[in-house]
């Protein structure tokens, strides 16, 4: 699997980020939902990847710096078409290492409480993140799980 960083204006890279915002705002109340559209992904602290196999996507991850020591996961996605493949940790890796070459010391990130977001829950306990209060501009909210995990270098 080749991952990219990515300018956001492909259309099979857009069209994987509105299906993913299409898909959490079905599953979360709107208010409670907190996944970027391609204009907010596209702003200076955030770095975006994409994930292929061959000519095909595989998936996406973003990095958004909220200060010097400390990071949030957003748009983790894989493309239906890849589930099942390990998409998602290849990508989880490839964020965890770049956080460790960017000195943070914290990597945290907000995903939903519904059943429908467990497994995505499961992954990144898999990988040591563990639950925690809000974060950054969060706030509090029972259809949100907070989790966070040092980062080593």
């Amino acid at each position: 699997m080749r991952i990219v960083i990515d300018d956001l204006s492909g259309d099979e890279v857009i069209g994987l980020l509105e299906a993913h915002v299409a898909e959490m705002l079905a599953n979360s109340p709107e208010d409670s939902m907190h996944a970027l559209d391609v204009a907010a992904l596209r702003k200076p602290e955030i770095t975006f990847w994409s994930a292929w196999e061959g000519t095909e996507l595989a998936g996406c991850g973003a990095l958004k710096e909220l200060d010097p020591m400390h990071g949030e996961i957003k748009s983790m996605r894989t493309a239906a078409s890849h589930r099942g493949r390990g998409v998602a940790s290849q990508l989880l890796r490839h964020i965890l290492a770049e956080a460790a070459t960017r000195g943070y010391a914290r990597l945290s990130l907000e995903t939903g409480a519904s059943e429908f977001y467990r497994p995505a829950v499961r992954l990144y306990e898999r990988y040591g993140f563990e639950a925690c209060g809000p974060f950054s501009d969060y706030a509090a909210d029972p259809h949100s799980v907070f989790m966070t995990r040092t980062v080593s270098s």
